[in-house]
């Protein structure tokens, strides 16, 4: 498999470092090609997203990305947008030693990943005035509404929410809606409903135990999502996948946290499980699930970086989880 290796910006230097270091100890057969992008590729080449990184992504099987500063709009939204990576994949769940709101979360947010407001049709129509096109069809709708079920279907999961606010943006969330609960027909095993955004919130935050698989639209996906990571201890435990026919891109979704950056302490737990993702995605399965459980361990006995209530550095995590593989 071909990877290209992104670092980006600040702390994603610092976490693709340690995550690395732990596939290169899997021994699996990935070819990695580091290449840039973000600030300091702007600085550097005028680009944010470089012609040269942006063909070797086209090239590659999947990119592994760390984070991006100021310029993560024309950097990762774009990558999404020109790989075709329809589908935003966010898991939230609950580790033990990890202080959060719940303790037994496990959910998967699918958020479409292509259209709605995120497409940048946005307009200054008169002084004082701007105007942004929300894009929904069917097409899309279709294709992440399957996506959606068959993710839960193969990982045994068994139940979808569709979220959506078809009681005020009757066209764009009513087509979505209709999709929705069209495709779920065709999966009569697996549990439906669905929620308008705003009530779907509360619910998350009151009882995040009735939700399995979230499916929704681009911009409530991108909102909920960091809802949920909230529930389980904030975006240092968050990864994610944007996935399409062809390409796959893996990124935490945390940022480039300039405030910490160089000084070795950045959690690199959202990264690893980032990596975890890619390793499922190409069917290494059993490698994924060994380095979660490393993980778990690691953050159970509280070896772990400041931000989770350990004193370790980044790197020295990364080796305790290291140490928690080889024991296996």
């Amino acid at each position: 498999m071909r990877v290209t290796v992104i670092p980006g910006d600040g702390i994603g230097k610092e976490v693709m470092e340690a995550a690395m270091l732990i596939l290169r100890n899997l021994d699996l057969p990935f070819e990695y090609t580091w290449m840039e992008a973000g600030d300091e590729a702007l600085k550097k080449y005028g680009k944010a997203l470089p012609e040269e990184t942006l063909n070797e992504c086209l090239k590659s099987d999947a990119v592994l990305f760390g984070a991006a500063g100021e310029t993560a709009a024309d950097v990762i939204v774009r990558l999404r947008f020109e790989l075709e990576t329809f589908a935003n994949i966010r898991p939230a769940k609950s580790f033990k030693g990890v202080k959060c709101l719940y303790d037994n979360v496990d959910i998967v947010i699918v958020r479409e990943n292509t259209e709605c407001l995120y497409k940048g049709l946005e307009f200054e129509v008169a002084d004082g005035i701007a105007q942004g096109i929300r894009v929904i069809t069917e097409k899309g709708s279709e294709r992440i509404a399957k996506f959606a079920f068959e993710l839960a279907r193969r990982e045994g999961r068994k139940k979808v929410t569709a979220l959506h606010k078809a009681n005020v943006m009757k066209k764009t969330c009513g087509l979505f809606r209709n999709v929705c609960r069209r495709v779920a027909e065709r999966y009569p095993d697996i549990e439906f409903n669905d929620y308008y955004i705003d009530a779907a919130c509360m619910y998350l935050v009151m009882n995040p135990l009735k939700f399995d698989v979230i499916l929704t639209t681009n911009m409530f996906g991108d909102i909920v999502s960091d809802l949920a990571a909230g529930l389980v201890g904030g975006l240092g435990l968050a990864p994610s996948a944007n996935i399409g026919e062809k390409h796959a891109i893996f990124e935490p979704v945390h940022g480039s946290a300039p405030d910490i950056a160089g000084k070795g302490i950045a959690n690199p737990s959202a990264m690893i499980l980032t990596a975890c993702m890619m390793l499922k995605h190409f069917g290494y399965v059993e490698e994924a699930k060994r380095v979660e459980k490393a993980l778990e361990s690691v953050i159970a006995e509280n070896k772990t970086t400041p931000d989770l209530g350990g004193n370790l550095k980044t790197m020295e995590m990364a080796e305790e989880v290291i140490k928690k593989l080889e024991q296996t």
